[in-house]
């Protein structure tokens, strides 16, 4: 066997930390579709758990923000799902999560009253997100350049 052949085979053998990220990252972003539906279903429960403020809040968002919203959490699911099939769609799918999530941020913390409704707890998962945004996208990059996905 000659050494590109080689380096093909060891390059597309599918590390084990591909499978831990995927499926972390398939119970994380699950998380975050599971509220991005219960917030725009307007869930009983979910709404129960909020305040008056936060309520309006959320029903104050412009159309354009929860699209974005939407793009972000489907997009990180899409990503999740493209890493477990080895897919290099993985990378335009968090590309495209990341933008919509920094679009949402910028609507609710540039552009509203995030800071002074939700509260600093949720000003600081919103960081947390954004590391794990970034985290995905730069491990999908990193695993389609070695040709692990395709």
């Amino acid at each position: 066997m000659n050494d590109n052949a080689m380096q093909d085979t060891a390059a597309t053998k599918t590390p084990w930390h591909l499978w831990v990220v995927g499926i972390l990252g398939l119970l994380w972003i699950s998380v975050g579709v599971a509220d991005f539906v219960v917030a725009q279903t307007k869930n009983a429960a979910w709404m129960a758990g909020l305040t008056e403020d936060q309520r309006q809040f959320f029903q104050a968002l412009p159309t354009w923000t929860v699209a974005s919203w939407a793009i972000a959490v489907f997009g990180g699911l899409a990503g999740m799902l493209l890493i477990l099939f080895r897919s290099k769609l993985a990378v335009p799918a968090f590309a495209a999560s990341l933008l919509g999530f920094l679009a949402t941020a910028f609507q609710n913390y540039g552009l509203s009253n995030a800071w002074e409704v939700m509260g600093v707890g949720a000003a600081i998962f919103t960081g947390v997100i954004f590391a794990v945004a970034i985290f995905s996208l730069a491990y999908a990059f990193k695993m389609a350049k070695v040709g692990v996905l395709r």
